[in-house]
């Protein structure tokens, strides 16, 4: 306990010298590093050690450290085999044979089998664990194992991102013996997977150590120890980076980078990457007037936010997918025109001496400028006449009160999708039967059930492009831009730069 309330009056020292220029940053105890060592300044902490448990984005770099998955993706999100050597559908696409590595141990020596494959993938989902993978793999009836290295899923209708979801959000193989042996909460203070570090120190929303597993499967990590210092607050974060307490860090204020690369020891970086920064819409309270909803993303000017925000490196979006993904539908816009909100708003009898009433809420520096985007909103909808109530909230809440269905009206988010496929965009946000939607209304239902089975890929494809529109134009779905990473670094540290935004340790060296 002290050393935590000893490490937090530090970073709000220095956050508070930042703010008023202090002298104390010259100072400031500056950590030393050594050449095989790396300390990174992250914004939030894993919902748990089951890497399986909680579709969290943000965590998956530290998930992938201690764990590995299934299938990979590169750095320009290309999949390629991992513990899978290689995959392939039958012609009816109702089964997917998988290949594993005949090489691999876990942390505690144990080797990892296809009776692990099945064990992380169905018997997990059949035993009740609470897992998010019981919805990414609901249409999987059944794992056979037909040796130690192979294994069949077999679906109750076509998966066809099956592939995909392999190497995405909750996808890791678990130890099925040890997980057995000690039961899942025992596992989550000692968790142990395959990946190239283990666990060693780990305090709640504070700090996470890892160590270089030197029993590797795989290309052994340049660094033998990490630590992940959890750092909620963004000008915390800028003033451990500027101080030297952390090395790299990400999710800081697009100014406060333009300002960082200044320091000569600095480089700083804006990157887009594979999220969609949009407003998660509900289909009642009053978000069941299609007419406020229409309203309230035609009073949007999402340039200007990008401009203000993002220095204009943050694509604006009319459909809920990024450039250059499958789904990306490059030749429709949706219309910012203020004036045609004031007329769809007077059509259900609201005005801006009248406004509409709603609910907003906002993350507060999960994500670059989130906040003073969504306080930005806010004010354009004033200008139309919708009175937002504005509400702050913590990461983890997001997801509590999206899967309880309470969230307001309309709640600004960044959508993941490290894939890039149109399914885990469109299909995922609009879903009814989805806990990762805020939309539950029916009628997408039936057409998302159909693409999520459909083995066509380029009649699939065109069906995802045409329900993104189909959303926007209803109001269903109000994109914003494609979202950037922000990231800090000191100028020696190397690292490979993913499209997807991962930021993994075990790609960095020091220079």
């Amino acid at each position: 306990m002290t050393i935590e309330i000893e490490r937090r009056t530090l970073l709000q020292v220095l956050a508070a010298s930042v703010a008023g220029g202090s002298a104390l940053l010259d100072s400031a105890l500056v950590l030393a590093q050594t050449t095989d060592a790396v300390t990174i300044g992250w914004p939030s902490d894993v919902p748990s050690w089951d890497p399986n448990q909680r579709f969290s984005p943000d965590s998956q770099p530290m998930f992938k450290l201690v764990f590995d998955q299934p299938i990979d993706q590169d750095p320009k999100l290309n999949l390629i085999p991992k513990l899978v050597k290689k995959w392939e559908f039958s012609p009816d696409g109702l089964s997917l044979t998988v290949e594993l590595r005949d090489d691999v141990t876990f942390h505690n020596g144990d080797k990892m089998t296809a009776d692990d494959f099945r064990y992380s993938f169905f018997e997990r989902i059949k035993a009740g664990h609470a897992v998010d993978t019981k919805n990414s793999f609901r249409k999987v009836t059944d794992i056979e194992v037909k040796s130690p290295t192979v294994a069949v899923m077999k679906f109750s209708s076509p998966a066809p991102t099956t592939p995909n979801w392999l190497g995405f959000l909750g996808s890791y193989i678990v130890p099925k013996k040890y997980m057995e042996e000690v039961g899942v909460e025992k596992f989550r203070e000692k968790p142990i997977g395959t990946g190239p570090y283990k666990l060693v120190e780990y305090q709640l929303n504070a700090r996470i150590v890892l160590e270089r597993n030197d029993k590797y499967w795989g290309p052994k990590p340049k660094l033998k120890r990490v630590t992940f210092e959890i750092i909620k607050d963004p000008s915390a974060r800028v003033a451990a980076i500027q101080s030297g307490q952390v090395d790299l860090t990400i999710n800081v204020p697009v100014r406060e980078v333009t300002r960082l690369q200044r320091e000569p020891n600095l480089a700083g970086e804006i990157n887009p990457i594979t999220r969609v920064i949009l407003l998660q819409c509900r289909n009642d309270q009053a978000f069941a007037d299609p007419n406020i909803r229409l309203a309230a993303h035609h009073a949007i000017d999402k340039a200007a936010l990008s401009k203000a925000f993002y220095a204009g490196a943050a694509v604006p979006l009319s459909v809920p997918v990024t450039p250059g993904s499958a789904g990306y539908v490059s030749d429709y816009k949706f219309a910012y025109d203020p004036e045609l909100a004031k007329k769809i708003l007077a059509k259900s009898g609201y005005s801006v001496d009248k406004p509409a009433k709603i609910k907003f809420a906002s993350t507060n520096g999960h994500f670059p400028s989130d906040y003073d985007i969504a306080r930005a909103i806010q004010q354009m909808w004033k200008k139309v006449g919708i009175d937002a109530e504005l509400e702050t909230l913590e990461y983890a809440k997001y997801f509590e009160l999206n899967r309880a269905a309470k969230l307001p009206e309309a709640t600004l988010y960044s959508w993941d999708n490290a894939s890039g496929d149109p399914e885990i965009f469109a299909g995922y946000l609009l879903s009814p039967t989805m806990p990762f939607s805020a939309w539950k209304g029916p009628e997408f239902g039936k057409t998302i059930s159909e693409l999520m089975a459909a083995t066509d890929n380029k009649a699939r494809i065109e069906g995802w492009k045409q329900l993104a529109k189909t959303a926007v134009e209803g109001g269903a779905s109000i994109p914003l831009l494609q979202s950037v990473q922000t990231l800090v670094r000191k100028k020696k540290l190397d690292y490979v730069k993913y499209g997807n935004g991962w930021v993994l340790p075990s790609t960095m060296q020091w220079s």
